[in-house]
């Protein structure tokens, strides 16, 4: 039988591509900077990203978590309050889905910062957190000072929390969850909000996952 010359090379051309095919890889996101190092004593551009600057804050348990805290893991980050009227109750919900599909992954945290630590105490906190369903320390509710969680929010990721009395609840921030890689820096935001993005964001957890398993 005479197999066209057609077909082999469309049979060729696929097995091209397939060799030539990489995973599919997050962008790296928040602001970089070029510089130049010496390698085998050739000059070459390398690129320095933005990343999370250390912090240290206590977590509904008394725990205190910090950058050494996470050097083995992925991370989500939001700004939230307990008290919150509004969007808040809605990003946890949908944290919430992401939670429980990770849940008991050693390389797969959580991180809410609350932006109103004077009525946000530790007890506040953990009663919140038992009203979710979260135990353990991979989704920590955490309190720092007014001054270090605002600075984080807007130097570390790009987002922003204030005080705001025309509106309810008093306080006004950023509804996207950022996703962080195990050098700190942000793969991926999204709108806490929205189902549809928030389910992107955990499948774009499992493409950030295995670049640290390639197969």
């Amino acid at each position: 039988m005479k197999i066209s010359s057609i077909f082999i090379l469309s049979i060729s051309s696929l097995f091209i591509l397939a060799c030539n095919s990489e995973p599919r890889k997050l962008p790296i996101l928040g602001s970089r900077e070029p510089v130049e190092k010496t390698v085998d004593g050739k000059t070459v551009v390398d690129t320095i990203y933005q990343t999370i600057p250390a912090f240290s804050f206590m977590n509904q348990d008394s725990a205190i978590i910090n950058n050494d805290s996470l050097k083995n893991s992925i991370y989500v980050a939001d700004f939230f309050f307990t008290s919150c009227p509004s969007i808040c109750p809605i990003m946890s919900k949908n944290l919430l889905t992401v939670y429980e599909k990770y849940k008991g992954n050693p390389e797969v945290r959580f991180l809410s910062h609350t932006i109103d630590p004077k009525y946000d105490t530790i007890p506040v906190l953990k009663k919140y957190a038992d009203k979710l369903g979260v135990k353990g320390t991979q989704w920590s509710f955490l309190l720092g000072s007014k001054d270090s969680v605002y600075l984080l929010a807007k130097n570390g990721y790009m987002s922003y929390s204030k005080e705001n009395d025309s509106i309810p609840g008093g306080y006004e921030h950023s509804g996207y969850f950022l996703l962080v890689d195990k050098d700190k820096r942000i793969r991926g935001a999204y709108d806490g909000t929205d189902k549809d993005q928030v389910a992107q964001m955990s499948k774009d957890m499992d493409v950030l996952l295995s670049e640290y398993h390639p197969k």
